[in-house]
């Protein structure tokens, strides 16, 4: 008996670290045994039989889930969902966890190639649109369209709770930071092919690396800062200070890296009782608010030929936002952070079919770098969460 139960504790041990290393819960919720039980989509892609056996293993706890209403009081469990007992006698919670997490993890990388697809369509129709408008007027009619949307999102995937923010102003410092950010890139893409200024944005990560050093007093060890020196000698490669094919054009996109960067950093003054879906819906709330303030002095009259082009800004905008969300929510972020960078082909292929650009070589090598940087900064930040 002394060592079924010594497998048992083993079996359920495993269990929950495998649930542990859903990295975009443990952000929302915090804790571990939230993560465990706290998320309601997760819950649902088990058999709460399966969950209850499982933690009917685990030592005694008393956790309230806020969501999924699952209450977990003992080491006997008495587990519900949506109201219904279960016993554990006749399932085997390993076997279903190893498919589950290999299924989910498969369905997080479809969602963020998908997710990345749509906002590289998005940036092609703001390179489009930037030819005629400014991109505060852009920015400003996309979140307009985007905002009900926003919210039917967040009511649906967060309830009324995702509609409250404890810190409103932190709302509005991230909405300027992201304003920035679009702004600068959209007005790069008037001078620069998409392929090039996509590639110039992908040291977003060693900007981020950098910043939780230099701002936030982070920890970062040598082999991160050599990742971060190797991301801006592949920046220096496809911007070529001092060439005859340097353009400053090239540092509009540079300076989105970094403003997106500090956007990221920025999350930390978001009070943790806000789920990633507030963030989202104040972010395109507060966007459009703070763009509709400066848009007046740069209106320009809309083409009915263009209208459908501001839809559809809006449209693949928020798709690519909310499936590269819960691209996050179903695997870890090693998983699907590197399928990120997959945007260099579509920005490569939009670019040569609808405006005929083709990258030199000197793009795609810098590129490479930056890329390889980028991979290794969240290879080696899952090596120390570990």
């Amino acid at each position: 008996m002394a060592g079924r139960n010594h497998h048992d504790n083993a079996q359920a041990e495993s269990f929950m670290k495998t649930l542990k290393v859903e990295d975009a819960y443990l952000m929302e919720y915090g804790t571990f045994e939230e993560v465990a039980i706290g998320v309601p989509r997760f819950i649902d892609a088990y058999n709460p039989r399966r969950l209850h056996s499982a933690l009917g293993y685990l030592s005694p706890v008393q956790v309230e889930d806020r969501n999924s209403r699952i209450t977990v009081k003992t080491a006997a469990c008495s587990c519900r969902s949506r109201g219904a007992d279960s016993t554990p006698e006749e399932y085997t919670p390993m076997q279903t966890v190893a498919t589950n997490a290999a299924s989910r993890s498969f369905t997080g990388i479809l969602m963020m190639c998908a997710g990345v697809a749509c906002l590289s369509v998005n940036d092609a129709i703001g390179k489009t649109l930037a030819a005629d408008y400014s991109p505060v007027q852009i920015l400003f009619l996309r979140n307009v369209i985007a905002l009900p949307v926003a919210i039917l999102i967040a009511l649906r995937m967060g309830g009324t709770a995702a509609l409250r923010s404890y810190r409103p102003v932190a709302h509005l410092v991230r909405a300027v930071l992201w304003l920035c950010a679009a702004t600068l890139f959209f007005t790069g893409l008037t001078y620069l092919g998409l392929a090039e200024a996509t590639t110039l944005v992908f040291a977003a990560p060693v900007f981020i690396t950098a910043l939780s050093a230099l701002l936030l007093k982070e920890h970062v060890g040598w082999r991160r800062w050599s990742a971060v020196l190797v991301g801006f000698l592949g920046v220096l490669v496809v911007v070529r200070p001092g060439s005859a094919a340097f353009q400053p054009a090239a540092l509009f996109p540079v300076a989105t890296a970094l403003f997106y960067a500090a956007l990221m950093i920025s999350a930390r003054w978001v009070d943790p009782r806000e789920s990633v879906w507030t963030l989202m819906l104040y972010l395109v709330g507060a966007g459009a608010l703070l763009s509709g303030i400066v848009s007046p002095f740069v209106w320009a009259a809309i083409r009915a030929e263009d209208l459908w082009l501001f839809f559809a800004i809006a449209l693949f905008g928020t798709a690519g936002m909310t499936m590269m969300t819960q691209a996050f929510r179903f695997a870890p972020a090693a998983v699907v952070a590197p399928f990120d960078y997959s945007a260099l082909l579509w920005a490569t292929m939009l670019g040569w079919l609808i405006w005929n650009e083709i990258p030199d070589l000197a793009t795609y090598v810098g590129a490479g770098i930056i890329i390889l940087s980028g991979l290794f900064i969240v290879f080696r930040e899952r090596q120390l969460d570990e």
